[in-house]
């Protein structure tokens, strides 16, 4: 493992990955930025998951799959290392693909295809956290990801949808305001992988 890669999953920002996670990342010698990214991604996805935990409770949330899938949702850009830097799908397949080698069952391998495809067949709330973890880490609102999730979580509370909108329009706003803080941490480490 080099050295910036070692940084990108122990300095100090973020909180740290999964063990497993991390393990993966080693593994394939991940680049240290998209490291630094999913510790940023995994750290917002786990404030969301507390605060649905608090404020849905009765809405079905597997935190350990939310938590490992935002943990792990990119690992493909370590194939296609372009797409750390400029926009690119190839990196969702090959990442599940890359996860399943690795023995990553599909419940959790899943992430790597469906955190940027909300809208498709079979997609449930964890899903649709990991996704919004992805925007909200750099302060990207998307209004079609958020109605979803406002959706769901309607349905699952009783609560009428203003409400929920409202309260998840609060967290996201709350988590968009550290996005400076967590750009500038993955900003600090190189794109290139190094050995």
């Amino acid at each position: 493992m080099s050295g910036a890669l070692r940084r990108a999953l122990a300095d100090p920002g973020p909180r740290p990955l999964p063990d497993e996670a991390a393990r993966l990342l080693t593994a394939v010698n991940a680049p240290p930025r998209l490291a630094a990214h999913l510790r940023a991604v995994h750290d917002v996805a786990a404030d969301l998951v507390a605060w649905v935990r608090e404020r849905h409770p009765a809405a079905a949330v597997d935190a350990e799959a939310v938590l490992f899938g935002a943990a792990v949702h990119d690992i493909g850009k370590a194939l296609h290392p372009a797409e750390l830097s400029g926009p690119g799908a190839r990196h969702e397949p090959a990442g599940h693909a890359l996860l399943r080698e690795h023995g990553v069952p599909e419940r959790l391998a899943r992430f790597a295809r469906t955190h940027a495809s909300w809208d498709g067949p079979g997609i449930g709330l964890d899903d649709l956290l990991v996704g919004l973890a992805d925007k909200v880490w750099k302060a990207k609102r998307v209004p079609d990801l958020e109605q979803r999730v406002v959706d769901v979580l309607a349905a699952a509370s009783g609560q009428e949808p203003w409400q929920v909108f409202m309260d998840l329009d609060d967290v996201c706003d709350r988590l968009a305001a550290g996005a400076d803080e967590r750009l500038a941490f993955q900003a600090a480490y190189p794109v290139e992988s190094t050995a």
